[in-house]
């Protein structure tokens, strides 16, 4: 015998068979859906989750989607993905992520923890002050020079400590040619609007700089260096709490993980430059230079700076490829804005590429090879 429709909390009703991501939004949004019977439930919508503000409490709905880089379409992958969110998140936030709970739908409606079939995975989180980022600190203009010192204490214990990636060389080679041309093919999209010549440009020195300091890349990763690292560390990621708190690193791919933390500062760095933040930059790549091997005269934390920026304005443009995309006046501007930080960088590396080989010409005529 088919199911029958069967009621929710809000008074609608669903079929068991054909539940809707919107009505699960729905059933999340309503304020008597949660056992704290908050006053309102405050709802929000990202590139690949809803997430449910209710009272102390934080719900993640994750979307039945799929693209290049990963693949949330069946309840088995949510699953996994919300536990691997859970796991690898309490390294930097323990006391944050709590738990991983089922949205079960049985006669009575949908039903956090209830009884019925599981229709779908929530991550259960506890709900911090918004006020309190780095992002918000860097906006308003009160982030103290303490803040940052915790922050880069909190990073350099994390580095210290994360489990070393093995790598192979030739594929990392082989995979950063890949994102190269991935973000070229991306942003020399005639439909997309953007500076083709100030793409080819930062492309171009990126393309130089792998193929004479081939030597440097290769040997941190022969050096052990590469680490489960975060992933995604952006200010708007990183709470500044008495004991810093960093949530939402890429759960869903291990290789998107696995990075030189000197790249995952490098990254850090540019997104808090864009936002007005450089003096706080410097002073967290100061603190870690020496633990992270980063020599400025190598070239290598422009290198990822650069290529860091020409992925952020690639993943932001590409927003308009979507079907329907939200907020679409936003993304050719956000994308330039990382253009301009990418063929900044590009230029001073062009000058650190020039002077090494000038220099290598000097000491090969002199005979101090």
């Amino acid at each position: 015998m088919a199911p029958q429709s069967l009621p929710q909390a809000d008074g609608s009703v669903c079929d068991p068979g054909a539940l809707t991501l919107g009505e699960k939004v729905r059933f999340l949004s309503h304020s008597a859906t949660h056992s704290c019977a908050p006053e309102r439930v405050v709802a929000r919508e990202t590139h690949m989750s809803w997430v449910f503000m209710a009272g102390e409490r934080v719900y993640k709905l994750k979307k039945p989607v799929r693209f290049a880089y990963l693949d949330f379409s069946t309840l088995d992958r949510r699953a996994a993905a919300c536990r691997a969110e859970y796991l690898l998140n309490r390294r930097l936030a323990p006391d944050v992520y709590l738990g991983v709970v089922p949205l079960t739908l049985s006669t009575s409606g949908l039903a956090i923890s209830g009884d019925g079939p599981v229709v779908d995975w929530l991550v259960v989180m506890r709900r911090l002050e918004e006020n309190e980022t780095l992002e918000a600190a860097l906006h308003g203009g009160w982030l103290q020079p303490l803040q940052i010192d915790r922050l880069s204490a909190t990073l350099g214990a994390f580095y210290a400590h994360a489990p070393r990636v093995p790598l192979s060389p030739e594929h990392y080679v082989i995979g950063w040619q890949r994102a190269l041309a991935d973000n070229c093919r991306v942003l020399f999209n005639r439909r997309l609007g953007l500076p083709h010549g100030t793409v080819e440009r930062i492309a171009q020195v990126q393309r130089q700089f792998a193929a004479r300091r081939s030597a440097l890349l290769l040997g941190r990763i022969r050096a052990r260096r590469f680490v489960d690292a975060h992933g995604d560390l952006r200010p708007e990621h990183i709470w500044l709490r008495k004991s810093v708190t960093i949530i939402d690193c890429l759960e869903f791919d291990p290789k998107l993980r696995a990075l030189d933390p000197l790249d995952e500062i490098a990254f850090l760095h540019l997104e808090c430059e864009r936002l007005g933040g450089l003096w706080a930059a410097e002073r967290i790549r100061r603190h870690l230079a020496h633990a992270l091997d980063d020599d400025p005269s190598s070239g290598l934390f422009l290198f990822y700076r650069s290529h860091r920026a020409m992925l952020r304005a690639r993943l932001a443009i590409a927003h308009l490829l979507d079907v329907n995309p939200r907020t679409p006046e936003k993304w050719p501007r956000l994308a330039r804005v990382y253009l301009v930080l990418a063929a900044a960088d590009a230029a001073r590396l062009e000058r650190v590429l020039g002077s090494r080989w000038k220099l290598g010409q000097a000491t090969r005529k002199s005979g101090k090879y």
